[in-house]
């Protein structure tokens, strides 16, 4: 039995592992290290691991369904008892936001990011917490497709280093004080 679920989308593989797409992989491994857990057991098409972060207990998961397919791991992975759409956070990566920032929200739209569709069609409701993570560029860019399957770029390293460390602590502040407090904080 878990306290909370974080769901952090992204698609498996390693010539995804270090894409703007795959942001939400990379917090879930963050949260994961920080906590000193893994992220390997394999449950509802999905790798979970089980931690403590601000002594709650959490699974934390990434989808290996590929992004469009999210909402079937997530809706199976919610299903297990001790799990409750209330206790579920998702992390993805959003191109209307720059790079750098992040947004908490109660919840919402799936704001054109098909992995949040997927989920919210899976689950019925748009009633989960949800942490989105900037990817906008300094620039116009010509396909948004192909943009976000891109690496990170050298100058951009640092910057998504630091967005990673505020969003761990984001999502600790969300499980300790509530979504409230946390989106008074970091939003």
């Amino acid at each position: 039995m878990s306290d909370w679920l974080i769901v952090g989308l992204g698609n498996p593989g390693a010539s995804y592992e270090k894409t703007r797409h795959n942001l939400g992989f990379m917090l879930v491994d963050e949260l994961a290290h920080d906590a000193q857990s893994q992220v390997k057991r394999d449950e509802c098409r999905s790798l979970v691991g089980r931690a403590v972060i601000e002594s709650s207990m959490v699974e934390l998961a990434k989808p290996q369904t590929f992004m469009n397919l999210s909402g079937e791991a997530v809706s199976c992975l919610i299903k297990k008892d001790g799990r409750s759409i209330e206790r579920l956070i998702v992390i993805s990566d959003d191109l209307a936001l720059p790079l750098g920032s992040i947004r908490l929200r109660p919840k919402g739209t799936h704001g054109g990011h098909n992995g949040l569709r997927s989920i919210i069609d899976c689950l019925g409701t748009n009633e989960f917490i949800r942490l989105r993570i900037g990817i906008m560029p300094e620039h116009p860019i010509a396909n948004a497709k192909s943009f976000v399957l891109e690496n990170f770029g050298k100058s951009e390293q640092e910057t998504v280093e630091k967005v990673l460390k505020n969003s761990a602590e984001a999502a600790k502040t969300v499980i300790k004080d509530g979504i409230d407090a946390a989106m008074a904080k970091w939003n």
